[in-house]
């Protein structure tokens, strides 16, 4: 995340002391803030303290703005991560105070997202991530889904959950009338031809979903490079560990890092890529490369983003669809 121009002004620098007030720290001491980029739903800033501490403050935006229907109340899920994340010696966000105040306030996180790395220190250090993503997986939680509730409870089995989760954004697209590749119903059928394999997911495990080398912070000391942490644990679900990987491996495929994956099963991390699994993959790079589509509407986003998207992220979409095994799932297509 990047500096950029803070536009709230003097309400801004209440709220944040209020958030401060609500964590028990006094809210005196609040010395500066800095908005900070790189965050498409919430409003982020960093909050620095006469002593030098530093926090992280997100603030959602009103019930009012346009939204995807899975984004209501996501700081409920980023808190459950952070928390989830702790127990399993993750380095992460700590949550500081409570988030149902309206925001939520954290601790800051050494380091800065993950760039350009020469080989050198690319290898190591997707290792080391692939040892993290790892040991989330190996919480457990108490349903499928979004732990928000932002889609109804959790619920007891995976095809249950991530059938309403992909319906949601099928739903989003058809009311934002957003572009796709594809006809909506076109999508939507092909899909439900891979559902069976989502029944052989029984457990549910932490799942970041958005693991992208933005959320992963690289911090730099003399010992040389590791990951600081992992942040914007917003997106969040219970469900299927594979889920992960796709983000991980964003606009790429998992089975090719094999850096990651040896670190992963260097702690006990199994992965199998057998039929099942691959149509599972396609099927969760479907639901996020729609979800990437979609929400530039809502997101008002400018041309080069929403170009970017049609041209770089919707051949991706379709790639995933054709590999779920329907004819109709061609490169050409087009409608809402």
């Amino acid at each position: 995340m990047g500096e950029a121009t803070d536009g709230a002004g003097a309400h801004g620098w209440e709220r944040a002391r209020r958030a401060l007030d609500g964590a028990g720290l006094p809210p005196g001491s609040l010395a500066g803030r800095r908005t900070l980029s790189g965050g498409t739903y919430n409003a982020v800033e960093e909050l620095r303290l006469t002593d030098g501490t530093r926090y992280v403050l997100k603030v959602p935006p009103p019930d009012t703005a346009p939204a995807l229907a899975y984004e209501r109340q996501l700081l409920a899920s980023e808190a459950e991560f952070y928390r989830r994340a702790a127990t399993v010696d993750v380095p992460a966000p700590r949550v500081v105070g409570d988030h149902r105040d309206g925001h939520l306030l954290m601790t800051h996180c050494p380091g800065e997202p993950w760039g350009d790395l020469p080989d050198s220190e690319r290898g190591p250090l997707r290792r080391e991530l692939g040892r993290m993503v790892a040991r989330l997986h190996d919480v457990t939680g108490p349903g499928f889904g979004y732990p928000s509730g932002a889609l109804g409870p959790l619920a007891p089995d995976w095809r249950t959950a991530f059938t309403g989760m992909y319906d949601a954004v099928l739903h989003d697209a058809r009311r934002y009338r957003a572009w796709l590749p594809l006809p909506v119903d076109e999508v939507a059928r092909t899909a439900r031809t891979t559902q069976d394999a989502l029944d052989e997911v029984s457990v549910p495990r932490l799942v970041h979903f958005d693991l992208w080398r933005g959320n992963i912070l690289v911090e730099r000391d003399g010992a040389g490079p590791r990951i600081g942490g992992l942040i914007d644990g917003e997106r969040m679900i219970w469900g299927d560990p594979l889920a992960d990987f796709v983000s991980l491996a964003l606009l790429g495929d998992i089975r090719q890092d094999e850096d990651f994956l040896a670190g992963y099963q260097e702690v006990g991390g199994t992965v199998e890529f057998d039929g099942s699994a691959r149509r599972r993959l396609a099927l969760y790079r479907s639901y996020l490369y729609l979800i990437m589509l979609v929400e530039t509407v809502p997101r008002a986003s400018g041309d080069d983003r929403v170009a970017w998207v049609r041209e770089t992220v919707a051949p991706q979409l379709t790639a995933a669809l054709a590999e779920l095994g329907s004819s109709r799932c061609g490169p050409t297509g087009g409608g809402r």
